[in-house]
Parts: C-alpha cells; structure tokens; sequence
C-alpha cells in the first residue's frame, strides 16, 4: 500500500507542471485534457474546462504526484496540509526552496535548525505549501 498526493488546481494546472518540470526536475508521464475524455451522457464538462488538466501523473524524484483542474467545485483550497520535498544536500535543498520562492510566500526562511541542516516553509505561487528539508546525517 502507499498514498499519493493528489492536488488540485484552480484552472493553472499546465501552467504548474510547467513551472514544477523547470523548477523541480518534474517529470509529466502522463497527461489528460477534459476534452479527451470519452463522452458521458449523464455529466457534461463545462466547455471552459475542454483544454484544462482532467488527469496528470508527475515523477519527482521516486514520488509520482497526481494532479488535476478541479472542474467540481466553484474555488480551490490548498489548506491543512504542505508537501514536504527532501533535497539530497544542502545546496540542493536552498535551490529547490529558492525556485518554489519565486512568485510564492515564504512561511519559514530557509536556515539551520535543530533537526535539520536546512528547513524551509514555503506557499509557492499556485498556494500549494512545501516543506523543503535535508535528512539530519546520523
């Protein structure tokens, strides 16, 4: 058994692949657009939502993200819960925190802490919150 994130965008969801796949070294491995769906007489998709993001799956790192435009409800919310990206050292850690900055709100600097070498919280620009963190060394 394992869980896997699946987020939902409001309608920005290319645009966030996009920006994670240049950002993050995101990989897409697969892609769905709401007119692609085959057709279902008893729900109809708002033709607004014929060119958004009905399904994706994206490859970071071994964890494979799942994402979609929310065509279900009328705004979406990103609240109670950050992804938490862990970078392989510390310079790492400081790009990946630095490139989810950008456009975003940082929550916590990314510094030195008691548990970690580096920590950092960040809401970046699509409200999606991260926590970006180096493993403490044993």
């Amino acid at each position: 058994m394992e869980i896997q994130p699946y987020v939902f965008f409001d309608g920005r969801c290319d645009e966030a692949l996009s920006f994670y796949t240049d950002k993050l070294g995101a990989e897409v491995m697969f892609k769905m657009q709401y007119k692609d769906a085959p057709p279902d007489a008893g729900h109809s998709v708002d033709p607004k939502f014929e060119n958004k993001v009905m399904h994706a799956s994206v490859k970071l790192g071994s964890t494979i993200l799942m994402v979609s435009d929310d065509c279900m409800s009328e705004s979406v919310t990103h609240e109670g819960f950050r992804l938490s990206l862990t970078a392989d050292d510390l310079a790492h850690g400081e790009k990946l925190f630095n490139a989810l900055a950008e456009g975003g709100t940082v929550n916590m600097p990314w510094q030195a802490t008691f548990w970690s070498q580096g920590f950092g919280m960040v809401t970046d620009k699509f409200g999606i919150g991260w926590m970006v963190t180096i493993p403490q060394a044993n």
